[in-house]
């Protein structure tokens, strides 16, 4: 689903199928303190306070990025930061992490090795 802004709103059922075959590298923007507290398991935590479009990580052949914070807010900030530095990435998952959990979606803590 695209908003007016041409940005890619993806939902818990999109996400979920996405992180299951490999079609997607969900980047979570979120401060490493809430990371830690709780995450989407697979997503690679790249924080908006220190973010750095060029230091994205590279998506394997046939993915795409996926920006995830908490309510959806700070992926679009994210969004923005990444198409001003001439990259085309333009995706997010609508609602993010609390959507994540009122769904019922499996919650890792601690971080990634």
């Amino acid at each position: 689903m695209r908003d007016s802004e041409g940005v890619i709103e993806l939902d818990f059922d999109e996400v979920r199928k996405g992180l299951a075959d490999g079609s997607l590298l969900l980047v979570d923007v979120r401060e490493p303190n809430e990371y830690a507290a709780g995450h989407i398991p697979g997503a690679v935590l790249f924080p908006l306070s220190m973010f750095d479009p060029a230091d994205l990580p590279e998506p394997a052949p046939g993915q795409r990025i996926v920006f995830s914070c908490r309510t959806g807010g700070r992926t679009l900030r994210a969004i923005a930061a990444a198409q001003a530095a001439g990259m085309d990435l333009r995706t997010h998952y609508k609602g993010s992490f609390t959507d994540w959990v009122a769904r019922g979606g499996e919650v890792e803590t601690g971080f990634n090795d």
